[in-house]
């Protein structure tokens, strides 16, 4: 996506959080549900549905596996069905902020981009969401797909206050900056991003144009090799290799 993190970890998606105390009924759904959360990150689309309605038929009211459900039909394309997915599983738990969180990216993902902060909001709303960098971050992509760019930057700064080791906040807010011909808080957050990371060729690209801009020849030389011998294929060493290194 043109404002998106490329390969660096995706936006989006918690498939399972820690299971609580449960029933014997729920120990068998979730034993299912854990299966097709696997095929699923395996791109096994056909098997993550098949463990995903086992698991449904066990214990209908199992509002995590029809999150999933929602996550696979989003990857298919099958956005009726994601969307049907996601509604029923808030139905049994509006609260859940793994469910809402990843609705608010489905919706997001479908140019819902105002429908979608306030999912990403509803899911903030959990003082105890292991990884509320997440929404934040979700949010401010949809916020730059808006065109606001000022709500962007502030959602992107939350996240990285919240986790100093997110690499999409890292990223956006480096962009943001370069934009901005801001060096200094460019240079700090895709220094970040290479000292944390191994790097993408969309990192190396925003680490380039930086020094680029500061002038930095030799910083400049070191990053535009490594981009060819890491990255030969990509669209960032075609556009270094036609000289289109613009900030």
């Amino acid at each position: 996506s043109p404002e998106g993190p490329g390969a660096l970890p995706p936006s989006g998606q918690a498939v399972l959080p820690d299971s609580a105390e449960e029933g014997e009924e729920r120990r068998r759904a979730r034993i299912r549900l854990e299966l097709g959360a696997s095929y699923y990150q395996q791109g096994k689309y056909a098997v993550a549905l098949e463990a995903l309605r086992q698991a449904l038929l066990i214990d209908s009211s199992y509002a995590l596996a029809y999150g999933v459900l929602g996550l696979v039909y989003m990857d298919m394309g099958e956005r009726a069905r994601a969307e049907e997915s996601f509604q029923r599983g808030l139905r049994i738990a509006p609260a859940d902020s793994d469910l809402n969180n990843n609705y608010g990216w489905f919706l997001c993902q479908g140019g819902r981009h105002r429908e979608s902060l306030e999912y990403f909001q509803r899911a903030l709303r959990n003082p105890l969401y292991p990884t509320p960098a997440k929404p934040l971050h979700n949010a401010g992509l949809c916020a730059q797909r808006m065109g606001d760019e000022k709500a962007a930057e502030a959602y992107f700064l939350r996240a990285f206050q919240v986790q100093p080791s997110d690499p999409v906040a890292m990223f956006n807010l480096g962009l943001i900056n370069l934009k901005r011909r801001d060096v200094d808080r460019a240079r700090f957050y895709a220094q970040r991003l290479l000292g944390s990371f191994e790097p993408t060729a969309e990192v190396l690209w925003l680490a380039l144009r930086v020094e680029r801009l500061a002038g930095n020849a030799d910083a400049l030389a070191s990053l535009a090799s490594q981009l060819r011998r890491r990255f030969p294929e990509s669209r960032e060493a075609q556009m270094l290799a036609s000289g289109n290194v613009s900030d």
